[in-house]
């Protein structure tokens, strides 16, 4: 029996929506962000792949005037309007010890020994794999109608220190404020490449 090929491309308006049109945010609208829109935005991000299914991504979303406090303290002087003005920012973090939880993740075969012993391999793992998961997070919020504001002007000890304290094997890398985006805070997109600038086919 010929297997029969369905077209799955996502229509012009999806792609605009995650990619083409989507921009990053400066400054937000006074607009809420539900603990039911973070639920949808991890349930989706979760779906995606990482490395033996490791799920090595924390998630901090700071949504509360004392923890929003505590995040600017720890932010360029430059991101601090972009947290305060933020309905949430999501510090994203990487466990050194994903593996422990592999058994569970990873049931059928025994992945959590290819990491035991080597814990340069599994930060190393963990930064890929809680990056691609911080980039899920972005689309899935787009896919559900949010805006983002991905930054790096952090402090990222400081955040550790200061939201992973229960959690001494996690360690924070970055941050993504979550919301209704303000038209009025974006500039004219910078440049992108041509296909032939960064790219080969071989």
């Amino acid at each position: 029996m010929t297997k029969q090929f369905h077209d799955h491309t996502l229509s012009t308006d999806a792609l605009d929506q995650l990619f083409n049109e989507a921009r990053s945010y400066n400054d937000w609208l006074a607009k809420d962000v539900s603990d039911e829109h973070i639920r949808q935005i991890h349930a989706l991000l979760k779906m995606a792949p990482t490395s033996a299914n490791m799920q090595p991504g924390r998630f901090v979303w700071v949504k509360g005037d004392e923890a929003k406090s505590k995040l600017v303290d720890c932010v360029s002087d430059g991101n601090k309007d972009k947290v305060k003005a933020a309905p949430v920012t999501v510090i994203i973090g990487y466990d050194i010890d994903f593996h422990e939880h592999l058994p569970e993740l990873f049931p059928h075969t025994d992945a959590k020994s290819w990491f035991e012993g080597d814990e340069d391999g599994r930060i190393e793992g963990a930064k890929r794999n809680s990056a691609l998961q911080g980039a899920y997070l972005m689309l899935a919020a787009r896919a559900i109608g949010l805006d983002c504001g991905p930054m790096s002007g952090v402090d990222l000890d400081a955040v550790t220190k200061e939201f992973f304290a229960d959690h001494p094997r996690v360690k924070a890398d970055w941050i993504c404020s979550i919301g209704y985006g303000d038209p009025e805070s974006i500039f004219d997109r910078s440049p992108r490449p041509e296909f032939g600038k960064f790219n080969q086919i071989v």
